[in-house]
């Protein structure tokens, strides 16, 4: 299942693994070590990162490590870029108005 990134960045669990894998690349463990919850958790919170592409997991010996890919952040980057346009021509609008209104209250 493709989950949506949407979905994975839902949870401040999965946003603080997200930003220790920005940091550098961990294996499962090292990333376990860093939560009060159980290992199966954050096994259940990395194969969602995984399935909506944030995460890659590539062996090394024995060992399974964590990597950030920030590709599909882009989607998150481009919806929040729709609506700071809207807020920024709002607040200008405003802040147009607020101008005027100074200007011609009397003194």
């Amino acid at each position: 299942m493709r989950r949506d990134v949407f979905q994975a960045i839902a949870d401040p669990t999965r946003r603080e693994i997200i930003g220790m894998l920005a940091q550098r690349s961990l294996n499962l463990n090292n990333v376990a070590d860093q939560f009060s919850i159980s290992r199966p958790a954050i096994s259940k919170h990395i194969k969602i990162l995984t399935e909506c592409g944030l995460v890659t997991i590539t062996q090394q010996g024995r060992e399974r490590y964590c990597h950030a890919d920030f590709g599909k952040l882009k989607q998150v980057a481009d919806w929040t870029a729709r609506y700071q346009k809207f807020w920024t021509e709002k607040l200008d609008a405003l802040g147009t108005f607020l101008e005027q209104e100074k200007k011609q209250s009397p003194k």
